[in-house]
């Protein structure tokens, strides 16, 4: 215990230290985050902090060792494993920091992971069995080893994916290593306890700078490292009866966070038919700011979900089943909770609905026929042809009916398009059907364009709405650049309700 609590004590110092040092370092050389776009900072922040997480992590560990406490040669008296967790740790800090620097394709930095990955099985990081309630330990065979590494890389880029606030990732971290520490005391593991103490104090010093509003960001080298450590130290956290049997459910829950939003990720870009790596706005952080919480707010929210969440993780390690039921139970609460808290249900199907908005009919058809009508509505000779035009779009375009209503003092005449019957008062007929409506104000006051059309989801989409504005705008500024003055030869323009059959007579000769 005493040389845990060196550990933190060291790292934390060693963090609080040369995180300032990095942030200098890393303005200098321009590694810096920009405002924009996905990102939700305002100002211009310094990244790579987390090699400063890196250094305070290992410097406590060496400082032991030089000290020769005997928690420190235990850890050494194991090689194997410290190659392991030096090399993978290393090996995915440095990728990190390339990242941070010159960026790498997504491909490459999963490539590099899954080496890491690889290295931890191979030194004796490995889930040869699991442990759930109810069932004992069920033994994973020749399963073991892709499950070792679909763990380690998954919780890597789930450590990567949550680092989108301010000490967000670092918190989340840190809770995760509160469990371990925990875990570890629970079960005897002195390795654990000391590995968890020496990566909470490098987080929390680190977290000095972090928490918002942050002066520095981790960036991927911190991120990624946090993940792979994490992910090989818990497996020794859970441990039952040996190293290399793990109950999968503690290092999971004291994870759920980055977990449950890593899944939802996958989920919704899959719904929506996007590459999985690809960027969004739809991570749990950001649903968050979007319902107006701030950005501080919005971190403790998620901290105390994952206090729960680590709570529950320590309950799971007892044990006991009645126990695991509880922890389970409540723990499934707080996540349904937070998942129709921010909405990720409804985000996913208002995402999928614009979606088929897009390839909808309706839409499909106005997409066709509105580039050809403003054409042709801009080399229209005078305001019948206009109207023509919009007559022949009305009818191509499948329209209910299509309108231009006009008052008497009006410089364009009122003309009614109906490629369907009217209703019997003469106006367009609605009852099953969506309609716009676009005033064309230098018309003149009261003259407006008006559709009306079936759409499979009986409400005007953003896209349709957008296409026909593009129609109603190409055909207001023809006519005004038509009429200056009064109405062109100052006659009312007929009724142009037979002109479907014309046109539909003249496509068949044509």
């Amino acid at each position: 215990m005493k040389s845990a609590l060196a550990a933190f004590l060291i790292s934390s110092a060693v963090a609080a230290a040369l995180t300032p040092i990095v942030r200098v370092m890393a303005s200098h050389l321009g590694v810096v985050d920009q405002p924009g776009g996905r990102r939700v900072h305002t100002r211009v922040i310094p990244r790579l902090g987390g090699i400063a997480v890196v250094m305070a992590f290992f410097s406590a560990l060496l400082v032991l060792f030089a000290l020769e406490t005997s928690l420190a040669q235990l850890f050494f008296q194991q090689p194997q494993r410290v190659v392991g967790l030096t090399v993978g740790g290393l090996l995915v800090a440095g990728l990190g920091a390339v990242d941070d620097v010159v960026g790498v394709r997504a491909w490459k930095k999963l490539a590099v992971q899954c080496v890491a990955a690889t290295v931890a099985w191979s030194v004796g990081f490995r889930m040869e069995a699991v442990g759930l309630p109810f069932f004992g330990n069920v033994q994973l065979g020749w399963m073991g080893a892709p499950i070792t590494l679909l763990w380690i890389v998954g919780v890597i880029n789930a450590l990567n994916l949550i680092d989108g606030l301010d000490g967000l990732a670092a918190g989340i971290a840190f809770f995760a290593c509160v469990t371990n520490f925990v875990v570890g005391a629970l079960n005897d593991l002195p390795l654990v306890m000391l590995l968890s103490a020496a990566l909470g104090g490098a987080v929390l010093g680190f977290l000095l700078y972090n928490f918002n509003p942050a002066t520095i960001f981790m960036g991927d080298s911190g991120s990624m490292f946090l993940g792979f450590t994490l992910a090989t130290t818990s497996m020794m956290g859970s441990s039952i009866q040996g190293s290399t049997t793990v109950a999968l459910l503690v290092p999971v829950l004291s994870l759920g966070v980055p977990v449950m939003d890593t899944l939802f990720a996958m989920v919704r870009r899959i719904l929506e038919r996007r590459p999985i790596f690809s960027p969004d706005r739809g991570h749990i952080h950001h649903r968050l700011l979007d319902l107006g919480l701030t950005h501080r707010r919005a971190v403790l929210i998620l901290y105390a979900v994952s206090v729960l969440l680590t709570a529950g993780a320590i309950t799971v390690a007892l044990g006991r089943n009645w126990e695991v039921g509880a922890a389970l139970l409540v723990v499934t609460i707080a996540m349904v909770g937070l998942v129709r808290f921010v909405g990720y249900f409804e985000y996913v199907q208002i995402r999928r609905k614009q979606r088929e908005r897009i390839s909808a009919a309706d839409v499909v058809k106005l997409r066709d026929g509105v580039p050809t009508v403003i054409t042709r509505v801009q080399n229209a000779a005078d305001v019948e042809g206009v109207l023509r035009e919009l007559g022949t779009f009305s009818i191509a375009t499948a329209m209910h009916s299509a309108m231009l209503s006009a008052p008497a003092d009006a410089k364009v005449a009122a003309v009614t398009f109906i490629p369907a019957p009217p209703g019997e008062d003469g106006t367009m007929p609605l009852t099953g059907h969506v309609r716009a409506s676009f005033p064309l104000r230098s018309l003149g006051p009261g003259v407006v364009l008006k559709f009306a059309w079936n759409s499979e989801d009986a409400e005007v989409s953003p896209q349709a709405d957008i296409l026909l504005q593009l129609v109603a705008d190409a055909v207001e500024k023809r006519l005004a650049d038509l009429t200056p003055g009064n109405r062109q030869s100052g006659a009312p323009i007929a009724d142009l309700a037979g002109h479907r059959e014309r046109v539909r007579r003249r496509n068949e000769v044509g």
